[in-house]
């Protein structure tokens, strides 16, 4: 699916876009949408918040670059838009070769920072690092949930990659509307492929996972054939030729949490989510496990003195 991209011209006050910026939408295909309200603007981007620095701290929004304008140098307002958020500050003392410059350099760096995958348009790598980091120093009590599918590569390989696509799109809407819901200030980020990290409070990780279970393992049978749907499974062979039976597919949810840890680099956090993951997958049909150990525990299986008797996992019904 390709959407043409659309520069959103915002003005309270009623002002067309000026010349220079019609210029540079046409020559790269944009559509300008000139928006007096700004809940116009929120609703473009299937935002419902009041205000810009809500859309930069939105984990959905803030992908789109927000460049500020003004007729004037006025430092206060120049100072707030910064402030709120703005990637780029454009004003009436600037020439049409820097207006240019700056806003190739923004478009520039968006792409720079945010890699997502073209289906979910969800926050990639960079993103999720900061929202780590962000978290972390805060002081915030968190936890990061590492999501990815089961038996995807035989979906993919029986139906093809734009039927996978969609299955893809299925649980980016899953997971931004349940983590939207359960938990506003959480955060959906896709590493790429089948494998999203969703971060939340502690204290919603239960009712996320468990919801997003529920609803993934309701919705991923429609994603088969009928005959498929109502066996359950299909026959596949694997890297050997072998033929095996290939269930539906499931979800696999690894929680790693701060609860009892104390985290300085968003490396380890990634490092025990994705060993929760795998741990997870081990299991059978949709599951999350949660790693509820503290970091002495951690320490002495480290050294093979300890278990992993803290591990909890939860499955649906």
């Amino acid at each position: 699916m390709h959407y043409k991209p659309i520069v959103v011209f915002h003005s309270p006050d009623g002002r067309t876009p000026p010349e220079s910026l019609h210029t540079f939408a046409a020559e790269r295909g944009f559509r300008i949408e000139t928006l007096r309200s700004t809940s116009d603007v929120l609703a473009l981007v299937n935002r419902t918040f009041p205000a810009c620095v809500v859309l930069k701290g939105d984990s959905f929004s803030a992908i789109i670059p927000v460049i500020f304008m003004t007729a004037d140098d006025d430092e206060d307002a120049i100072l707030g838009a910064l402030n709120a958020g703005a990637d780029a500050i454009l004003t009436g003392a600037m020439s049409d070769a820097e207006w240019r410059s700056r806003l190739e350099v923004t478009l520039a760096r968006a792409d720079r920072d945010v890699s997502v995958h073209p289906s979910t348009s969800l926050p990639g790598t960079a993103q999720i690092e900061r929202d780590m980091g962000e978290r972390m120093r805060s002081g915030q009590t968190f936890a990061v949930c590492y999501a990815d599918l089961d038996h995807f590569k035989e979906f993919n390989d029986r139906y093809g990659y734009n039927r996978g696509d969609g299955v893809i799109l299925l649980l980016s809407r899953i997971l931004r509307d349940v983590v939207k819901a359960y938990s506003p200030g959480g955060f959906i980020g896709h590493i790429g492929g089948d494998d999203f990290i969703f971060i939340v409070p502690v204290e919603h990780v239960d009712v996320c996972c468990e919801e997003i279970l529920a609803i993934f393992d309701e919705l991923i049978p429609y994603q088969y054939s009928e005959q498929d749907r109502q066996k359950g499974s299909f026959l596949a062979k694997d890297r050997r030729g072998n033929i095996h039976d290939v269930p539906l597919m499931s979800l696999s949810i690894g929680v790693v949490t701060n609860r009892k840890r104390n985290f300085v680099h968003t490396a380890r956090v990634s490092e025990l989510a994705t060993e929760m993951k795998s741990y997870a997958k081990t299991l059978p049909g949709s599951v999350y496990a949660v790693d509820r150990r503290s970091d002495q525990d951690q320490d002495e299986v480290d050294a093979g003195a300890g278990t992993t008797s803290d591990l909890e996992t939860s499955a649906t019904s």
